[in-house]
């Protein structure tokens, strides 16, 4: 099999949106391939199923009604243009003041 390239596209920090659902994160985290379990894989509808084979990202997701972790593929983001910041209560934990359309990493003197 031939290697593929697998930078990110988007960064740790970057407000993005959902491509089809109706939601919108920050990115915590990113997996150069796909990481979760094979079951979590197969739920999703094949006709819409990701390939494996790109960068995956963990989001604090939120939508009007809730907060959650999501584990998206990078076919299905795009940037989010709202320049609004996210509500979810986990973003604080590890992100700085939202400004310019993202948060920064926040930083730890331990």
């Amino acid at each position: 099999m031939q290697e593929q390239n697998r930078i990110a596209k988007f960064s740790l920090g970057q407000v993005v949106r959902h491509r089809d659902r109706p939601f919108r994160g920050v990115i915590f985290d990113v997996d150069p391939e796909f990481a979760n379990t094979e079951e979590w894989y197969e739920s999703i509808p094949e006709d819409v199923r990701p390939h494996k084979d790109q960068p995956f990202y963990h989001l604090y997701a939120e939508t009007e009604a809730t907060y959650y972790v999501a584990y998206v593929s990078e076919q299905n983001l795009v940037p989010d243009a709202s320049g609004e910041p996210l509500e979810h209560p986990d973003v604080q934990d590890m992100f700085g003041d939202f400004a310019d359309g993202r948060y920064p990493l926040a930083v730890s003197l331990n």
